[in-house]
């Protein structure tokens, strides 16, 4: 792996939060199952995130893919011969499978080297299908066999079997959303995750034999008192094995039971009496234990859980956040953990660091204290980052996630940081809708989508006002997507409360937005909503930023992807008419990528945008 040098200023003379978007980092490695030498891992080394592939076993590593806006999307094949990349235009999310040798190089035949640049040309990886969102990706163990999950607005979403030198086989279609959960081991099943009882937030499971005939069923979203929700996690990495792992709600909260598709059999492990949080979990790679990740209050841990005994040991990690972890054949586990003052690192349980970038580290930045607050709905979490040794009232940025189903956690984010070192208190909100805290918590925000979470903001912020911790007269309300939508709608329907408000790719006219997206987000909002634009009118109008325009006092600031497929341009530019028809003080930025951007030097122009925005307007 090598740094990019470009035109990137001297270390020495970089302030400390641009380092922390420019030192290299590294994703969790994904490895082979059939050879567990050869990974696949994210990095930004080259100042752009890109594919790479590390053999593990001569050290060698090598860029796979160089593309000007990106690419974080990719698998491996079971064999690990194979390196599968999504292929989109400029960050649109709508293109092609991909694939390259994984040991293509510009070295030699087989690129053992590692020194050269990507390979190519790239070949499809899957011939006869046209471009599409993606809908989940499964590989077959035999090299030549893929189940690619696929989504258009004119087709909803379809499942192809697709096999070299064969026409694909399309084995699934349906309006409303659906995507590959897994492949069997023996590649002959195909699980399923779909949403065609029309509720995107709570799936469904279907598994298929190869030929698109059903095994067998398995649907939570109806239990009499309440819509629950289903996830794949996996089939039992052994042959002739056909338990699936799956994710349900049963309890109220997400945790982990095993499924025989074929028998039927549900065996309930009953983690919940032992963990608090949501339980998610992953199988060892012989099948005999589970490697369980316990989110809780913002933080996780992992533990083992021993399906024979049904005996649960910790796997020790620091306080913190553990955003991917893996069994590996040996036993051990790896895993990528950081918190908010320590930058991401990959480390096994062997007590080592399993890979580590060369060039600059990331400064650290400080640690985050936890805030219950007392709310409409219950009692509201929030992280707060102070400058050290400062003390309020405090110029203060309510950074609020997107989503909506996400959380903010203890873990490492250089655009908190930023604030941070710039003199302002970091507030972030797990408001209703969040995830971690229960089913009921991230439900409740249907119908008056957007008003529900805005009163949990309210009443951290006020908090923040009374305890002396925030100066009133320099509130900016921030956040990025959702967190960018609920900005505008906070600045509407709350024009007193913020002196400022910064909205990175928003949803500000609900209405368009809902026409011009993906037909997946399609499903989501009339889910959250209770339908469509022309079935509901009330509640688009009711929740959408563009209904509150004209109340805005506070001076915005917005920036925008112009391929964005999420929160598309034109409902942004519906937004920005509106303000400058009345010469309210906004600024714009447009930039020429999707939902965010890949490339280090744009995500810091952006911050450094922002920043210099909330100081010409609040003062230094």
């Amino acid at each position: 792996m090598t740094e990019s040098n470009g035109s990137i200023p001297h270390e020495g003379t970089m302030p400390e939060w641009e380092k922390r978007f420019r030192a290299p980092r590294v994703s969790l490695p994904d490895w082979a199952e059939d050879a567990p030498h050869r990974s696949l891992f994210v990095s930004n080394a080259t100042g752009t995130y890109e594919l790479y592939a590390w053999d593990r076993a001569t050290g060698a590593q090598r860029q796979v893919t160089d593309r000007p806006n990106g690419t974080t999307d990719g698998v491996l094949s079971p064999d690990g011969e194979w390196i599968w990349w999504f292929d989109d235009k400029d960050g649109d999310e709508f293109g092609i499978w991909r694939r390259q040798p994984f040991t293509a190089g510009a070295d030699g035949e087989d690129g053992s080297e590692g020194r050269g640049g990507p390979a190519g040309p790239d070949a499809p990886a899957a011939p006869g299908l046209d471009p599409s969102y993606p809908a989940g990706l499964a590989l077959g163990r035999d090299g030549r066999t893929a189940i690619v999950g696929r989504s258009t607005d004119e087709d909803g979403s379809t499942i192809y079997v697709s096999r070299i030198g064969e026409d694909p086989v399309e084995v699934y279609r349906h309006r409303e959303s659906a995507g590959v959960g897994d492949l069997s081991h023996d590649g002959t099943l195909i699980a399923v995750e779909h949403t065609e009882h029309g509720d995107a937030m709570h799936s469904a499971l279907r598994v298929l034999r190869m030929d698109g005939s059903t095994v067998s069923e398995l649907d939570d979203t109806k239990d009499g008192t309440a819509e629950l929700g289903l996830e794949v996690l996996g089939f039992a990495p052994v042959a002739g094995d056909t338990r699936l792992l799956v994710g349900h709600q049963r309890r109220g909260r997400w945790e982990p039971m095993v499924w025989d598709v074929v028998s039927g059999e549900e065996t309930d492990l009953e983690l919940t009496s032992q963990l608090d949080g949501d339980l998610s979990a992953e199988w060892y790679p012989d099948g005999s234990a589970l490697l369980v990740v316990n989110s809780f209050e913002a933080r996780s841990e992992l533990w083992r859980f021993d399906l024979a005994t049904r005996g649960l040991e910790r796997v020790p990690t620091p306080k913190g956040s553990v955003s991917g972890a893996t069994a590996r054949p040996d036993g051990s586990v790896e895993y990528l953990w950081s918190s908010s003052a320590e930058a991401p690192v990959v480390r096994s349980t062997s007590g080592e660091v399993v890979l580590d970038p060369p060039g600059m580290k990331a400064p650290r930045s400080v640690p985050v204290e936890d805030v219950w607050v007392t709310g409409p709905g219950g009692r509201i979490h929030a992280l707060v980052q102070r400058p050290a040794g400062a003390s309020g009232p405090l110029p203060t940025v309510f950074d609020i996630h997107g989503g909506p189903t996400w959380h903010d956690s203890d873990s490492f984010a250089a655009g908190p940081a930023a604030w941070v070192d710039h003199g302002y208190m970091v507030i972030r909100v797990n408001y209703r809708g969040s995830t971690g805290y229960g089913r009921e918590w991230t439900d409740a925000l249907k119908h008056r989508v957007g008003l529900i979470e805005l009163e949990d903001i309210e009443a951290v912020r006020e908090w923040a006002v009374s305890s002396g911790s925030a100066d009133p007269d320099r509130l900016i309300l921030t956040g990025g997507s959702w967190g960018g939508y609920l900005t505008l709608l906070g600045l509407g329907t709350q024009p007193e409360a913020w002196a400022l408000g910064i909205a990175a790719v928003p949803v500000a006219d609900y209405v368009t937005a809902y026409h011009d997206e993906m037909e997946a987000l399609k499903a989501m909002d009339r889910t959250l909503l209770g339908g469509t634009p022309e079935e509901v009118p009330e509640r688009f109008e009711a929740s959408s930023p563009l209904t509150y325009v004209d109340a805005v006092k506070a001076p915005v600031y917005i920036s925008a992807g112009v391929n964005d497929p999420r929160c598309p341009i034109r409902q942004v530019e519906n937004y920005v008419t509106r303000l400058a028809s009345r010469d309210a003080d906004h600024e714009v930025y447009r930039y020429d990528a999707g939902h965010g951007s890949l490339v280090v030097d744009e995500r810091i122009k952006q911050v450094r945008l922002e920043l210099d925005f909330a100081e010409r307007h609040l003062g230094g």
